[in-house]
């Protein structure tokens, strides 16, 4: 079944990148489906309001509910028999990891972005619609941005290129950053030298055992410098494991 994406935001043209480079390709060859929507579509005001003053006081303006909830309603009722998984972007959010981006692209059908702006979406949206369908809080990293558009862009893309068909090559996915709780090993391609730097002789080998070995040797050293966090779970059976490489392969 295609993949469907939905994405609602007050800024439709943010998300003119997802008709570019491989999900435009995906678009076009109907890999996936996606679908972007202007939430002030749902307001019935001259000024097209979405946000007010948060009750309790405090800074910045919180998004309305009103406009939301027509909005989810409408959207997440748009296919019959499908059930959407929404995804509301936010640093509150529990960690978006490659692992979720694997098991979006397998487990689910159809996803809806739902993009805060300000200081966050009214609470009562997440209880609503929490209720109805399953609802993901998701974040990219312990810092702030100005709206989920970013995240939204990030993830859609996480997702997208793990479905099947959309990476020319699959066989390059096997091996990224991420994919089994150790970082991607360094690349290089022709000329052999540059600048007095050389490829490494093993890789100019032909040896595929060697080469294989000398890559994981990478990622674990690569990882140790750059995510010593990623070893440790990978030491406590928190992560994704690799099968040792053995000396006669």
């Amino acid at each position: 079944m295609t993949l469907r994406i939905d994405v609602v935001t007050i800024f439709p043209d943010y998300l003119a990148p997802l008709d570019l480079s491989l999900i435009g390709r995906a678009r076009r060859d109907g890999l996936v489906e996606v679908h972007v929507h202007d939430l002030r579509t749902w307001t019935h005001d001259r000024h097209r309001t979405v946000d007010d003053t948060p009750y309790g006081g405090g800074a910045g303006m919180v998004m309305r509910p009103e406009p939301w909830g027509e909005a989810l309603d409408e959207i997440c009722s748009a296919v019959r028999g499908r059930t959407p998984r929404i995804v509301v972007p936010g640093p509150g959010g529990e960690p978006f990891t490659q692992a979720e981006a694997r098991r979006m692209a397998s487990e689910e059908d159809w996803l809806v972005f739902a993009c805060g702006r300000y200081e966050g979406i009214d609470e009562r949206v997440y209880e609503e619609f929490a209720g109805r369908y399953p609802l993901s809080v998701l974040s990219l990293g312990d810092y702030v941005l100005n709206g989920g558009e970013v995240a939204a862009l990030a993830m859609t893309e996480a997702v997208v290129r793990l479905v099947p068909g959309v990476v020319g090559n699959e066989a390059s996915l096997v091996e990224e950053s991420h994919e089994d709780g150790l970082l991607e090993y360094p690349v290089y391609t022709k000329p052999p030298v540059w600048r007095g730097r050389e490829v490494p002789a093993v890789l100019l080998s032909g040896h595929h055992g060697q080469i294989a070995r000398w890559r994981h040797e990478q990622r674990v050293e690569r990882t140790a410098q750059r995510r010593p966090d990623m070893l440790d779970r990978r030491a406590a059976g928190d992560g994704p494991q690799r099968p040792t490489i053995s000396a006669s392969e």
